[in-house]
């Protein structure tokens, strides 16, 4: 990249990575190292979710889900895990999880919300969407080739709009403000899926090397997603 260059400081940005995570697998971590690194993140917080709001509840507990994410992520000093969506009763809404962190963190230090493409062309269906942008920067990740030029046609008009006057050229600019921009970054492109292993899992096949070996033996010693239903 060119133009503003930026050195992690004390107030650099704190990334968030929200999902069901059913399972946590490659796809979802080199999602959130390349974030960190590209964007000079300070850490990246994975939170599972508890009740998703959006979609059927997962095959496995919540508390499964967490454990395979701390399994997951051990070992890397960019990330860390926080369960509050999990102790949390009742749907566990991304709004109510950005007012917490926002309320301990500070008015003015940076949080980036990553999110895939394909959800964020679905943002607007979420509860109170508008207000996360007050709470949070937006990261959205693609994949090479899914070209964020041809995203606005693919939006409701009020997300479009959002979207075309938020969005920043400049990446780093991510650490100049504590919410409100929406930056796009191509990521490696790795074509796996949680609905991919949960349906080789029923199968019987083997989805090693989709997910890290602990998480796997997890699944096996637990004997998880033996049947194949549950969310992404």
């Amino acid at each position: 990249m060119t133009g503003l260059q930026i050195t992690p400081g004390v107030n650099a940005p704190i990334g968030i990575f929200g999902g069901t995570f059913d399972p946590v697998h490659h796809g979802h971590l080199r999602l959130a190292q390349e974030l960190a690194e590209t964007l000079r993140m300070a850490e990246v917080k994975f939170i599972p979710g508890g009740t998703p709001p959006h979609r059927a509840q997962p095959q496995v507990s919540s508390l499964q889900r967490l454990e395979m994410v701390r399994l997951a992520t051990a070992g890397n000093p960019l990330f860390t895990v926080d369960d509050r969506e999990v102790r949390r009763s009742g749907p566990g809404y991304t709004i109510d999880t950005l007012i917490e962190l926002r309320n301990e963190v500070g008015a003015s230090r940076p949080l980036c919300m990553f999110m895939g493409a394909d959800a964020f062309l679905e943002l607007a269906t979420w509860h109170r969407w508008r207000e996360l942008f007050s709470l949070a920067h937006l990261i959205v990740a693609h994949r090479p080739g899914f070209a964020p030029e041809s995203w606005p046609q693919r939006m409701p008009q009020p997300l479009a709009r959002e979207y075309e006057s938020r969005l920043l050229h400049q990446p780093f600019a991510v650490h100049l403000s504590p919410a409100g921009g929406i930056v796009t970054q191509a990521i490696a492109a790795l074509d796996i899926s949680a609905s991919m292993i949960r349906e080789s899992l029923a199968r019987n096949v083997s989805p090693r090397y989709l997910l890290p070996d602990p998480v796997l033996d997890y699944i096996e010693s637990n004997n998880l997603y033996l049947c194949n239903t549950g969310g992404q």
